[in-house]
């Protein structure tokens, strides 16, 4: 969705209403200093929290919870970009809760009954008026189906969609301010993180989608024991209302620890961690939100999972290249890690690769020789957050919604159990993964499938040549080089070749003037001057003039 060009008087209300909250929560200073002070009242120019950069995550986490859902929701975004959003942010945004008060049951009625194109009454035998859970998108109310079936039904907010394109209008502007005003964000593009952002929460609008993740889940879990997926129920779903089984048990955000033996809580994590670990390594499916809120532990035992908006999925080369990336750093081979990361779809600077190399062999110096179960997997992740940030490491979405994922589960995990380590739960999991991709019978599939695609190019390189050949004996091949670099060279070249030529013709003016000044007698004369030296010496004078404001406008001499 483009940014609107022109700004009504609506949007600039709004963004000076954000701009006031920014202001309100310590952020003036950075409002004034890239002259984004007019969005500001009059008499309001000032104003300024007390702050420091230590507490900056805190009071940005403060202004998006005041500024709504929307915003909430993008800054949860931010949350998962460590390529954009320095590491002591990112710990703080993940602090952001997507909890807003439920809107009338008659407004729920509605969506409901336009949905399903039944009433309320011939859908279900039971609805409970008061929702379970409530977010800015949706909300979940426990419902009893006509076959006596006790379900949950997620029903969209009617105003929901229209708010969100609304406040992404809005973000596209801010968008916009910054990327013309604020020169310490070049670094990044403020549009594409909106873009990113957008295409995100659209996909969140659809329940169709949250649907089809679901039953994946569903099917991967199905012969696990430990593990409960709700079914969807399809006739009571559509894309604003999703009917899935309902899940007797409580939240592990809800959990009284304090009541529970050390052993109980190292199960409960031990057991969501094992959960996420065979999504990883065995499905290539994972929940991207292992929030305490969207794992149930069951009156049966069992773990269940909800929320099913956020998935990412590795595909199986995927899975190859960390498997030679997880060689590469068991052995310490750091000098072949970038290359690998590149495999992987990660990017940064060809320039910086020698100091990514030695940013790695730091953090391998860091670690060397300990133990996993002494190793605070929470203080790695926010190492390696710090040095995604600081070397500006572009990653590919699926790895992003991992890294969130691993971080949020060894958040969690600690929160319930303090010596929970995630890494212990991981490692056989990897060592697993190792011997399946080292096995010789995929090694022998993958020489095959290799040498059947080396052939497929080797049959087809004679016809290539044949028609490049071709095109040379015909005068039709051609060589096309694109550059960036050459061509602003090639415009410097043209300017510096413009601003020359006007030089001589205004040297060639005056030094004509001079000489018709000096040696012409006849003819009309203004000021003791031939009139044709005078007509010279001002259009030469309007020449150096012009020529000397050209260069000034563009800042070079």
């Amino acid at each position: 969705m483009a940014a609107p060009e022109v700004k009504s008087p609506r949007s600039l209300g709004r963004l000076s209403e954000i701009a006031q909250v920014a202001a309100r929560h310590g952020f003036g200073y950075f409002l004034r200093k890239y002259r984004l002070g007019d969005l500001l009242p009059k008499g309001e120019q000032r104003l300024d929290a007390d702050s420091t950069a230590s507490d900056r995550g805190r009071r940005l986490r403060e202004m998006l919870d005041e500024l709504g859902p929307t915003f909430v929701k993008f800054g949860q975004l931010l949350s998962t970009r460590p390529d954009v959003v320095p590491p002591d942010i990112v710990a703080e945004l993940r602090g952001l809760q997507d909890d807003v008060s439920p809107v009338g049951f008659n407004q729920i009625r509605d969506v409901i009954e336009a949905e399903l194109d039944l009433t309320i009454e011939r859908a279900f035998l039971e609805f409970d008026v008061v929702p379970m859970a409530s977010a800015s998108i949706g909300q979940v109310h426990r419902a009893v189906l006509p076959d006596g079936q006790e379900v949950a039904v997620k029903v969209q907010r009617p105003a929901a969609p229209a708010q969100i394109e609304a406040d992404l209008s809005l973000l596209y502007q801010a968008a916009r301010l910054l990327r013309e005003r604020v020169k310490a964000l070049e670094f990044l593009d403020p549009r594409e993180l909106v873009d990113e952002f957008a295409r995100s929460i659209r996909l969140e609008l659809d329940y169709g989608h949250e649907a089809r993740n679901a039953e994946t889940f569903y099917r991967n879990f199905a012969r696990d024991p430990k593990v409960v997926v709700p079914k969807v129920i399809r006739q009571y779903s559509s894309g604003r209302v999703l009917t899935l089984e309902y899940l007797h048990g409580r939240k592990v955000a809800d959990l009284d620890l304090e009541m529970m033996t050390p052993g109980e809580r190292s199960d409960v994590v031990t057991r969501m961690a094992d959960t996420w670990m065979t999504m990883v390594f065995r499905h290539g499916f994972f929940h991207a939100d292992p929030h305490p809120a969207n794992v149930f532990v069951l009156d049966s035992g069992e773990l269940g999972l909800v929320d099913f908006g956020q998935a990412g999925k590795l595909t199986d080369d995927d899975m190859t290249r960390l498997t030679r990336l997880f060689v590469d750093a068991a052995t310490e081979n750091v000098d072949a890690i970038p290359r690998r990361l590149r495999e992987l779809g990660v990017r940064y600077a060809p320039e910086r690769e020698q100091e990514f190399r030695q940013q790695l062999q730091v953090l391998f110096d860091r670690y060397y020789g300990a133990r996993l179960s002494d190793v605070d997997p929470v203080q790695v992740i926010r190492e390696a957050f710090q040095l995604i940030y600081s070397l500006n490491l572009k990653l590919p979405s699926r790895f992003v919604m991992l890294d969130k994922a691993i971080a949020t589960l060894a958040s969690v995990g600690q929160e319930v159990y303090p010596d929970f380590n995630v890494f212990e739960v991981a490692k056989p999991y990897a060592r697993r993964l190792l011997a399946e991709r080292f096995h010789p019978k995929l090694l022998a599939k993958q020489a095959r499938s290799e040498a059947l695609a080396l052939g497929s190019i080797a049959r087809d390189v004679p016809y290539q040549m044949h028609d490049i050949l071709e095109r040379l004996r015909d005068g039709t091949f051609q060589v096309r080089i694109e550059n960036p670099g050459i061509d602003q060279l090639d415009e410097i070249i043209q300017q510096a070749t413009n601003r020359l030529a006007v030089a001589l013709v205004i040297v060639g003016g005056l030094m004509g003037s001079s000489i018709i000044g000096v040696f012409a007698t006849g003819g009309p004369h203004v000021m003791g001057l031939h009139l044709l030296a005078v007509v010279g010496f001002v259009l030469s004078g309007v020449f150096g003039v012009w020529l000397i404001w050209g260069i000034l406008r563009h800042s070079r001499l």
